[in-house]
């Protein structure tokens, strides 16, 4: 009783499947594990985006699969990410699993600042920071500024919670909305991996 105690209370970091999520599908990036029961057809086109985005990247390998795991929002969302309720998804640093805050089971769409974005920019977006981790190691990683991390996570997505027109909204109002970070940081991103021949080594370990 006293192991399966500690194990639920270790599993928000290395076991949320002990949260017993109703439903799990085998795709090629992964179990997704899920509250509610997926549109086959809305799995099937975010599984191809995150194969796309990844391809876009060198720190990928061919074939990048990670535990997913997608709530509703509710009591499980809220155990498994802690610290960080209030964001879209989080990656776990020891056993790189996603776990996604809430997502439209019909649709993939994943509710954000700036309006929506899909389930599949979103694993590629979590996918991406565990590229980050693996090839710069987690201490490195996590002295990173925030901006190129971010930044680099979304553009690898292909994708920003704000559209041009919204940030430069938000600005204007003297918002310092967080996501202002991440589109302003993608736009940075973009610039520097331009000048420096795509070097992502360059772009994280010299300063910019």
């Amino acid at each position: 009783m006293l192991g399966a105690a500690l194990m639920i209370l270790a599993s928000p970091v290395m076991a949320p499947q002990l949260l017993a999520f109703p439903h799990s599908v085998e795709t090629e990036i992964g179990t997704v594990h899920s509250e509610k029961p997926l549109d086959a057809a809305m799995l099937q086109k975010s599984v191809r985006t995150v194969q796309e985005r990844m391809a876009t990247t060198l720190l990928a390998s061919q074939a990048e699969a990670r535990p997913i795991f997608i709530t509703d929002g509710g009591w499980r969302w809220q155990w498994l990410a802690i610290s960080s309720s209030r964001s879209l998804a989080i990656t776990r640093p020891l056993n790189s699993a996603v776990v996604v805050n809430k997502a439209d089971p019909e649709t993939g769409t994943i509710q954000s600042i700036g309006g929506e974005r899909t389930l599949g920019a979103v694993l590629a977006h979590e996918f991406t920071h565990g590229l980050i981790r693996r090839r710069f190691g987690i201490l490195s990683s996590i002295g990173f500024p925030q901006w190129k991390v971010e930044g680099y996570c979304d553009y690898v997505a292909g994708e920003s919670a704000l559209s041009e027109k919204q940030a430069a909204d938000l600005k204007r109002s003297g918002t310092d909305h967080p996501a202002l970070i991440y589109y302003h940081g993608r736009i940075r991103v973009a610039e520097i991996l331009a000048d420096n021949g795509e070097s992502v080594d360059d772009l994280f370990m010299q300063e910019h």
